[in-house]
């Protein structure tokens, strides 16, 4: 009875973690001091969450319940496996007069780009969006079911 609302919240908590981390890379996107590597600074790494079903059994496991008629399952859900650094090349902008500029006048800069930041926010937002409905919808659902047997 209560297995969509736990697939609604698997979602909404995993769309409410990739929102933190964009407004994280945002955040950090002039960040040129983030880590330290071998003595030397490195600038922010653009981070991503890795995602994949809360599920156990193979998707050739559905396919053949559907095929034989068997009876269907349904999915448990989301669960985040992790946050990643994106290993794309930092940029290089020339500005000799940063402090992190090498000899050449080139700073590395991280490499965060605002624009898939914005677009991945909006993608997490609307998904979030939907999973409220979701949500919604299946609690009206439930609270009409209890009005019937009254």
């Amino acid at each position: 009875m209560f297995h969509g609302f736990n697939t609604s919240a698997s979602a909404l908590t995993t769309q409410r973690l990739r929102m933190d981390v964009v407004s994280s890379n945002m955040a950090n996107a002039e960040t040129t001091r983030a880590t330290m590597v071998d003595g030397q600074w490195q600038p922010y790494r653009r981070k991503m969450v890795v995602t994949q079903p809360n599920e156990s059994k193979p998707f050739v496991h559905f396919l053949n319940q559907a095929k034989t008629g068997g009876e269907t399952s349904i999915g448990n859900g989301v669960k985040v496996t992790g946050i990643i650094g994106d290993q794309t090349p930092f940029k290089q902008v020339y500005n000799p007069e940063h402090p992190d500029a090498d000899e050449q006048g080139y700073v590395q800069m991280p490499n965060v780009d605002p624009l898939r930041e914005m677009i991945d926010l909006m993608s997490a937002t609307r998904s979030y969006e939907a999973n409220v409905t979701t949500l919604n919808a299946s609690k009206n659902m439930l609270l009409k079911a209890l009005e019937i047997g009254r």
